[in-house]
C-alpha cells in the first residue's frame, strides 16, 4: 500500500546550479503520495537547474524564500545536490539557519549527492551516520560523521544517498519517512485528547 502523504507539507531548498533530477525526482514521489511541495530558495523567480553539474537544464520558479520560511509550516526538508547549489546555500545565514533548525526539529531531512554540504555547514553532522557523493565524504569526515558507502542511510531523521543513481531508493526512503513521521503524531495527538 502506498504512502498517503495528504495534508503533509515538504520543502525543498535549493538555489542556481541544482541537479535536475535530485530535485524534480523527490518533488515527483512526495507529490504522487499526496504531499505539498514548495521549492523555498535564497532569492525570489527562479532557480537555474543542471544537469551533471555542467549542462543547463532549464528553471524551476521559487515558491518562497527561506529567509521568511518557518520549519513549523512544514513536516520535512529535501536538499538536492549538484554541487553550485549547496555551496550557494552554505554561505546564506538564512538558508544554514533553516536547515540547522530543521534537523534539531527532529523532522525528516533529506539530502543527496552533495546537499550534505549544508548540514556541514548547520553544524548537525557530528555523530551521525551518513552518505553523499564520494567528493564530499572527507568534508562530512572532518565534521565529525560516520561516513558509508551506501545508496540510501537513514540516521533518527537524516536521511542521505550518493547520486542521482541512488534516487529510487532516495524517493522511497523520504515517503517512508515523512509517512512514519505522521503515523507518531497521530498517536501523539490521539494519547494527548
Amino acid at each position: 500500500m502506498a504512502a498517503d502523504l495528504q495534508g503533509r507539507r515538504v520543502a525543498i531548498l535549493a538555489a542556481d546550479g541544482v541537479e535536475r533530477v535530485e530535485l524534480e525526482q523527490p518533488r515527483e514521489a512526495l507529490d504522487r503520495a499526496g504531499a505539498r511541495t514548495e521549492i523555498l530558495s535564497v532569492g525570489e523567480g527562479e532557480i537555474q537547474a543542471r544537469d551533471n553539474d555542467l549542462d543547463p537544464a532549464g528553471t524551476f520558479s521559487v515558491d518562497g524564500l527561506v529567509a521568511e520560511a518557518s520549519v513549523a509550516d512544514y513536516d520535512a526538508l529535501v536538499l538536492p545536490g549538484g554541487t553550485v547549489n549547496p555551496d550557494k546555500l552554505r554561505v546564506e545565514q538564512d538558508a544554514v539557519a533553516f536547515v540547522r533548525d530543521f534537523v534539531e526539529s527532529g523532522k525528516p531531512v533529506a539530502a543527496i549527492c552533495h546537499g550534505p554540504w549544508t548540514l556541514i555547514e548547520a553544524g548537525v553532522v557530528t555523530g551521525r551516520t551518513l552518505t553523499s557523493f564520494p567528493s564530499i565524504r572527507t568534508d562530512l569526515r572532518n565534521a565529525g560523521a560516520d561516513v558509508v558507502d551506501q545508496d540510501v542511510v537513514v540516521d533518527k531523521n537524516l536521511i542521505t544517498s550518493r547520486s542521482p543513481d541512488d534516487l529510487s531508493a532516495f524517493c522511497d526512503a523520504i515517503v517512508s519517512q515523512i509517512a512514519g513521521t505522521s503515523v507518531q503524531e497521530e498517536a501523539q495527538e490521539e494519547v494527548s485528547s
